[in-house]
């Protein structure tokens, strides 16, 4: 018998972390590695919003903070929904956790029991299958092609929901695809959603601010679900703040304080630091912050160097994401090719043969749901992303 628990023996490890580790591994030996892996902004954190971080310390906020936020911060974040998402929310329907992740566990734990469904389209993050295991959910993952771009269609989702279903784990701005939805297309799932009227939505919106073409747009704001939906963000992506662990909710009070009650009992607080530097960055209209701006631009640039640099790869097909800062290419083309004894299989095939043979790291679409495709972080430099498109081209001519 384990000493180890079922629910930790049965946990995959994340496989965008698992990838980072091995890349790392190989430059400690020196190999010369590009690590495309990452799901973090190659930025640093503004200086405005690290000023605040400073100024918390020499002020000594260096004490227990209230289990759920600071007030200030809670203040903070229901201004930015009303300033950006035109949504309504008072404090005590805030909870700061450390982190996105720790804010969805939180929901998780709060509303899922054993054997409860939750719906998930795909390809999705990683960590959402897992989690809902770890709380004895049952995912129910709902496809969708790089045809739709990466989009559940209405249909799927409602034929997805069973009366066992509890909530649905949504994701716009999509990690791994970079997928946003626009208007018309949340509307019609919000219609799918209105019919079930126990059915929850938990909103992931952490890459919101990283949008294109595509304008961002909140489940929340329809009427007849919102009070039937948990919106999931944070200050790591659209701040450059990833190390500073803060991500909140935005929920109905009764799922707000259940959150807060465990939180209360595994890790209180989230960084009394931290959160004075979230303050000031949540208070920035992102209209008006040219920190944002450039970020934006620069990703925009980026995405369209590779993809057009991909597109001249044979085997890949790859669309246009229109938001965060990946690409999830479809290589059906080279499902079945060869590299002396090694079949390319699926993307976690694809995703190890170019480190092993372009030195390039990029996680396998096989985590995400989709075993056809793999993702592509363009959060680095240009020089490097370049160097790393020649040698995923040169590397993908080797197969036979």
């Amino acid at each position: 018998m384990s000493v180890l628990a079922k629910r930790v023996l049965e946990m995959a490890p994340s496989a965008t972390l698992a990838m980072s580790k091995r890349s790392r591994e190989m430059q400690e030996q020196g190999i010369d590695v590009i690590n495309l892996s990452v799901g973090e902004p190659d930025f640093d954190t503004p200086m405005v919003i690290k000023q605040a971080g400073i100024d918390a310390i020499n002020n000594n906020f260096t004490h227990y903070p209230p289990v759920p936020g600071y007030l200030d911060l809670r203040k903070a974040i229901c201004t930015k929904l009303t300033r950006d998402n035109k949504l309504t929310y008072s404090p005590d329907q805030i909870v700061v956790s450390n982190g996105g992740k720790h804010a969805i566990i939180n929901v998780l734990l709060a509303m899922v029991n054993p054997g409860d469904e939750v719906v998930i389209p795909c390809p999705a993050w990683v960590s959402y299958p897992e989690m809902v295991k770890f709380v004895e959910g049952v995912p129910v993952l709902v496809q969708a092609g790089i045809e739709d771009d990466f989009k559940v269609t209405p249909e799927k989702l409602e034929a997805a929901i069973t009366p066992k279903t509890k909530l649905v784990v949504f994701n716009s701005p999509s990690n791994p695809t970079g997928s946003v939805y626009s208007y018309n297309e949340l509307k019609a799932l919000a219609d799918v959603l209105a019919k079930h009227p126990d059915v929850y939505i938990l909103s992931d919106e952490i890459y919101e601010f990283i949008t294109f073409e595509s304008k961002f747009e909140s489940l929340a704001q329809f009427e007849e679900i919102k009070d039937r939906v948990i919106i999931m963000n944070g200050v790591s992506k659209g701040y450059a703040m990833t190390g500073w662990r803060i991500g909140y909710i935005a929920a109905p009070k009764d799922i707000a304080a259940a959150c807060g009650k465990i939180q209360g009992q595994m890790t209180s607080a989230a960084s009394s630091i931290a959160q004075k530097a979230s303050v000031a960055a949540l208070l920035q209209d992102p209209q008006k912050s040219e920190d944002l701006k450039h970020m934006v631009e620069t990703f925009r640039k980026r995405r369209d160097m590779m993809i057009e640099k991909l597109r001249e790869i044979p085997g890949l097909k790859v669309n246009v994401p229109t938001g965060a800062f990946y690409i999830f290419p479809n290589i059906e083309g080279l499902i079945g090719k060869k590299f002396g004894d090694k079949t390319i299989s699926c993307g976690d095939d694809f995703a190890n043969f170019l480190l092993d043979n372009a030195h390039v790291a990029l996680v396998g679409g096989d985590s995400f749901g989709d075993p056809k495709s793999f993702r592509i972080s363009y959060a680095t430099s240009e020089d490097k992303l370049m160097e790393s498109a020649r040698r995923i081209k040169e590397a993908v001519a080797k197969l036979k």
